[in-house]
């Protein structure tokens, strides 16, 4: 059976998120099995194209706001809300899917109004002073919502502490064939690759420190190229110094981070905090790249024995990690490391979504 979905993401596809990101592959997966979609997002100013056959609609005025540890590009506009409300109407979705739904303000008129099926998704994991301050708010937001999914266990828990929601645990999923489009070629110089925010809990001054450490004492060169953009970059190309072997290329779109993801020996993931769940880790094994990621919890389930771990913060055994995964890489084990990331394909999430959109139809029909 085929539904009119609406898919509202709280963060401007303007700006690069995990959030987005699975927003905009649900849409594809979604359209591919024959749903009418629909994206909504904040940033009226944006007129990106995107790579999806839904129609997107952006409003609001665009926000850079505070948000565990990183700045969410969100709107504050009550207009924007009220706005993304008469989209879904037109639209006549039969079901409204919520990525973090409680982040403002886009989605509130839409969560009020309950105008068709809505399902929730919470990506976040950990506390903060606005998710326990808004308790009560966010407990009456959820007596709106039919059915709840969370990407982790740690979000999950969020959830529920924040808002006494049980969530179902299901994950992020990504479109495993999108990552072998473009050739696979090794440099001469050992590449290591960095993709995401540069902000604090994102660990990116220890990689830096670790590259520059192993460098300095005459080994095999490593050439580090960060992907990203945030507000700790000039102190981070500080610390880098002048070293050539370290690229900051700044943001850059979908095809340009799986063109990289294809051309380096290593993806490193060093955040030491406030990750839910390790969805760059999938698509770099996707794309038969090893994977070094920080042994924090929204990696190490997703990491598996697939990958290679190290203590968060800690230089020293960052660079050990990275040299023994250069030399441990065998055709085997990064075959392995794929057919890991095929469990997390957004087909498989896409069939248990769409059971969730049939049980929120049911609840929504039977509460009418």
């Amino acid at each position: 059976m085929s539904y009119r979905v609406a898919l509202i993401t709280p963060y401007a596809l303007s700006v690069y998120g995990g959030v987005q990101e699975q927003a905009l592959a649900m849409s594809r997966e979604l359209s591919r099995r024959g749903h009418d979609v629909l994206v909504v997002a904040p940033d009226q100013h944006d007129r990106s194209v995107y790579d999806t056959p839904a129609r997107v609609e952006r409003y609001g005025r665009l926000f850079s706001v505070p948000a565990n540890g990183s700045r969410a590009p969100l709107t504050l506009s009550p207009w924007a809300a009220r706005r993304a409300l008469n989209a879904v109407h037109r639209f006549g979705a039969d079901v409204v899917h919520y990525h973090e739904p409680f982040a403002p303000l886009l989605a509130w008129s839409s969560l009020r109004a309950h105008p068709a099926a809505a399902v929730a998704t919470f990506h976040r994991s950990g506390d903060g002073p606005a998710l326990r301050l808004s308790g009560p708010l966010l407990r009456n937001l959820a007596t709106h919502v039919d059915a709840w999914a969370a990407v982790s266990e740690a979000a999950a828990a969020t959830i529920l502490k924040a808002a006494g929601v049980h969530a179902e645990v299901l994950f992020n999923g990504f479109e495993m064939e999108r990552f072998v489009t473009t050739p696979r070629e090794r440099s001469p110089v050992v590449t290591l690759l960095y993709i995401g925010r540069l902000e604090d809990r994102k660990g990116v001054q220890h990689l830096v420190g670790a590259v520059r450490a192993h460098n300095a004492r005459g080994a095999e060169q490593w050439r580090l190229v960060v992907l990203g953009d945030g507000p700790d970059r000039s102190r981070l190309e500080a610390r880098a110094g002048q070293d050539r072997l370290i690229l900051f290329v700044g943001a850059v779109d979908d095809g340009e981070k799986r063109a990289w993801l294809r051309r380096t020996n290593v993806l490193v993931a060093p955040s030491t905090r406030g990750e839910s769940f390790g969805l760059i880790l999938l698509e770099a094994m996707a794309s038969e790249t090893t994977v070094v990621a920080s042994d924090i919890t929204g990696y190490r389930g997703v990491v598996g024995n697939f990958g290679h771990l190290f203590a968060p913060g800690d230089e020293a055994a960052l660079e050990k990690a990275i040299s023994d995964a250069l030399v441990s890489e065998t055709d085997e084990s990064v075959a392995a490391a794929k057919e890991h990331a095929r469990g997390w394909s957004m087909a498989l999430l896409m069939d248990r979504y769409e059971a969730l959109y049939a049980d929120a139809r049911r609840r929504f029909q039977d509460a009418k």
